[in-house]
């Protein structure tokens, strides 16, 4: 038996046991449903033949060979993957469109026996969501509460704190696979798509109570490559702050202990430094250069952030209007302080929810 749904959110979701990517490898890559599986219909390199076919020759050759093929790839998922699922497993299926490749794979699996279910317009109705929420503000935007202070303060790791402490947050860092400033890339591991992103986010966010304030760190526009989607940033750029400060000399011990994979890798370092902004001049920066090829790389943390963060920050301090909820101060940046700053947040967040 197959069905169709066009409805999607986390609670017809959960109706499922599996939800299938029949698309090639490529097309998931970019962007799927979170907690989809891959098992597709045509690899990238049937697909394109399938279009070549149908655009040089015939429309009925491409859909002959196109069959042939699918037919090949669900005996292997069959075989593989699907072969112990058990006779009430119940399967939600998509593809691009909710057309031929879902329809294919949602056939042989309704003969089998199985319930099966297929996205009626495809991965195209599940991005309609994805846009809708993140960009059309539907539903309305979360409520939330900027994690602020200067580079260095350890707001990421009091983020996790925070979480453990039963508060909502969201690691948009985490998301993004990237710790925010242009010396932010993650060793070994690359950024998602813009629609994977995307994708993650919304995902966070439905997982998290909208009646109750949801704290997030201070970012700009861009994370790494990626762009924190409008609604968000909208909601960041009128959200209420509670600002983490602690004296510079933790903050560059804290920076030197948290970026020692790019600190060691002095080709990135120094491919992060030529993207600093022109305002420091060609001197100053073979200066910085040549600290980071020398290795020395405290007195190089030193002064980007006395002369390039700090005042930074500073300057965009002033200018923020946003309602500051208060200022936690930190003698140093160890785990005790950590901890003990992440209740203070807390506390403040629960107060501001209980006045709002």
């Amino acid at each position: 038996m197959t069905e169709a749904i066009d409805r999607l959110d986390p609670t017809s979701l959960a109706r499922f046991d599996d939800i299938i990517d029949v698309r090639s490898p490529a097309e998931f890559a970019e962007d799927h449903i979170p907690g989809a599986i891959s098992l597709p219909v045509l690899s990238d390199a049937e697909r394109a033949l399938v279009g070549t076919v149908y655009v040089q020759e015939s429309r009925f050759k491409a859909r002959r060979i196109g069959a042939a093929l699918v037919a090949r790839n669900i005996a292997v998922h069959l075989e593989g993957p699907l072969k112990d699922k058990p006779g009430g497993w119940t399967p939600l299926i998509y593809c691009w469109r909710g057309g031929q490749r879902s329809g294919a794979m949602a056939t042989v699996l309704a003969q089998v026996g199985w319930r099966v279910t297929v996205v009626a317009g495809g991965y195209k109705t599940y991005r309609r969501r994805v846009t809708a929420a993140l960009y059309d503000g539907e539903p309305p935007p979360p409520h939330l509460v900027l994690l602020d202070g200067y580079t260095g303060s350890a707001k990421t790791e009091i983020l996790g704190r925070l979480s453990a402490l039963a508060a909502q947050t969201l690691d948009l860092e985490g998301l993004a696979s990237h710790r925010g400033s242009l010396f932010g890339a993650v060793a070994g591991m690359a950024q998602p798509s813009q629609k994977m992103f995307e994708s993650r986010l919304l995902a966070a966010l439905e997982r998290l109570d909208p009646t109750r304030p949801i704290v997030v760190e201070a970012e700009s526009s861009k994370i790494g490559q990626l762009m924190t989607p409008p609604v968000i940033w909208k909601a960041m750029a009128n959200a209420p702050r509670v600002e983490l400060a602690a004296p510079r000399a933790a903050r560059i011990g804290y920076l030197l202990a948290a970026y020692g994979d790019i600190a060691a890798d002095r080709d990135a370092l120094a491919q992060a430094l030529k993207a600093l902004p022109g305002r420091h001049g060609a001197k100053r920066l073979a200066a910085w250069l040549a600290m980071a090829e020398r290795g020395d790389v405290a007195a190089l943390a030193e002064e980007l952030v006395e002369i390039h963060y700090d005042p930074a920050y500073e300057v965009s301090s002033r200018r923020d209007q946003r309602p500051r909820l208060g200022t936690i101060a930190m003698d140093a940046l160890n785990r005790a302080d950590q901890e003990a700053a992440a209740v203070e947040i807390a506390r403040l967040v629960g107060a501001a929810s209980t006045v709002s």
